[in-house]
């Protein structure tokens, strides 16, 4: 399975996986969009991303952890 940016959730499940003692409210988007691409199932245009998806990221690590 390859992670598009669009794929939000399953994004967010891999990040708290591989970051579990972070706190997403405290990450800044440039290291966001660098883990997001670390992952080793994403495979996605690195130019596609933007502010709102990167929000969407977030927001849906925040409610993982919940």
């Amino acid at each position: 399975m390859s992670l598009k940016w669009t794929d939000s959730l399953e994004i967010a499940i891999q990040l708290d996986e591989a970051y579990p003692d972070m706190d997403p409210k405290t990450v800044n988007f440039v290291d966001l969009r660098n883990w997001v691409m670390a992952l080793d199932e994403f495979d996605d245009d690195p130019e596609h991303s933007g502010e709102r998806i990167l929000e969407a990221i977030q927001m849906a690590w925040l409610e993982e952890r919940d």
